[in-house]
């Protein structure tokens, strides 16, 4: 598992391999939503800040471990990606708007 780190604070964690990981993490459509999802009021990352990937503490992977991931039972013939969990708080700002 590795996490994506903005600032050395980490943000996002993946049940990727490394390779995997670095292509989802550091794509531009994934840089793209950082920059529009918000935690406690602001954008996750500002475009400019230092982005890192870099292999999961324990902790992390106890957490994404914990997780629900709301698997579909009825899908189990299809192969699944890797996941990708936030270890932080994120909103959305477009699906407020929406409500």
């Amino acid at each position: 598992m590795f996490t994506l780190t903005i600032s050395d604070k980490p943000v996002a964690i993946t049940n990727a391999n490394e390779e995997e990981a670095r292509e989802l993490l550091m794509s531009e459509e994934f840089k793209d939503d950082l920059k529009v999802l918000e935690s406690e009021g602001a954008p996750l990352w500002d475009g400019f800040a230092s982005l890192n990937v870099r292999p999961a503490t324990e902790e992390e992977k106890a957490e994404f471990e914990g997780a629900d991931f709301d698997e579909d039972e009825e899908d189990d013939d299809e192969e699944e990606g890797p996941y990708i969990m936030f270890l932080v708080d994120v909103t959305d700002p477009d699906e407020e708007d929406e409500g």
